[in-house]
């Protein structure tokens, strides 16, 4: 039976993180840039969180499912960006082989729950628009927690399964990964053994895992446009269409990116465009979600700008007294 420790099961003991290392000249922009996208990143969703918790305006199943996401897409890209900076940094780009398969562990994690809380977001609005009358009583408080917590355990799920197959396989070099983060596809060229039966599994469970969700999403969607449609004046189809049009652009901007990234093909003179891409997936889509939602959102810009009259009041007032 195979060694399950990380540590002593390979020939080799680390991995080689070759990032944007082709580009040596752009090394400083990029660590400015990707520093400044990840306080960005991590400001904006932190702020919606604090205001799906402290706002009593806000606490509605719509901004409990906001809050996890915010929550998810924090932690999806601290478990990427702080190693690509430090890299960047320092010049160091070895990882280890138990840190390279947990931060591959935590990517999948948070991807699959990803897709299935836009889901479950997209079904809180089918509800809220088609079921107006049952809403109340369908999305109670217990019903959203059982949601959110699905759409977490589903990631875990899945990703446990792929990580102990992958355990039980042997590296044995070479040990570069042309990447900026530990990617499936990247880590499995680097196995001695046959990965044909790894590559079923991580295939299957794709799709068991991304799928439903996805049909779930466009079928919310479907029902909602319909819907809407059919509202007889103007000013209700517009207000209808806003309570749903910031999550209807995160979902196309997740299912759009995924899709290009994933259909393009795997060959060495589109290595290039797949970083790019996968720049835009992993770091620049948690980036826009707060954006999206604070700048189409009334409720969330309203909330924004009660908190920085507050602020605003408080500093003067401690000026006055001082």
């Amino acid at each position: 039976m195979a060694n399950t420790d990380w540590g002593n099961q390979t020939s080799i003991t680390e991995f080689i993180l070759l990032g944007f290392g082709d580009i040596p000249e752009l090394e400083i922009f990029l660590f400015l840039l990707f520093l400044l996208i990840y306080i960005v990143t991590v400001s904006g969703n932190v702020l919606i969180i604090v205001l799906a918790i402290t706002e009593q305006n806000l606490h509605t199943p719509m901004y409990f499912f906001l809050g996890n996401l915010s929550c998810l897409e924090t932690c999806y890209t601290s478990t990427i960006l702080p190693r690509v900076l430090a890299s960047l940094l320092t010049g160091d780009k070895t990882i280890s082989i138990s840190g390279c398969l947990t931060q591959y562990y935590f990517i999948g994690f948070f991807a699959g729950a990803e897709c299935y809380l836009l889901a479950v977001m997209s079904y809180d609005r089918f509800l809220a628009i088609c079921k107006p009358l049952h809403y109340a009583v369908l999305m109670n408080g217990r019903f959203c927690l059982q949601l959110a917590a699905g759409s977490w355990i589903n990631g875990f799920l899945a990703m446990t399964v792929v990580i102990v197959l992958m355990l039980q396989l042997i590296f044995c070099g070479p040990n570069e990964i042309d990447h900026f983060y530990c990617e499936s596809t990247e880590i499995l060229n680097l196995y001695c053994s046959d990965t044909n039966q790894i590559d079923l599994v991580i295939t299957f469970l794709a799709a068991i895992f991304t799928l439903p969700p996805f049909v779930l999403t466009m079928a919310s969607y479907i029902c909602i446009i319909i819907t809407i449609v059919r509202i007889p004046s103007t000013t209700g189809r517009q207000k209808a269409f806003s309570t749903c049009s910031s999550h209807l652009t995160v979902v196309t901007i997740f299912y759009g990116a995924i899709m290009i990234l994933y259909m393009l093909p795997k060959t060495n003179s589109l290595r290039a465009l797949n970083k790019v891409f996968s720049v835009f997936y992993t770091v620049l889509t948690p980036m826009a979600n707060p954006f999206i939602y604070s700048l189409r959102n009334i409720e969330v810009k309203d909330t924004i700008g009660k908190m920085v009259s507050k602020c605003l009041d408080f500093t003067r007032n401690q000026s006055i007294v001082l």
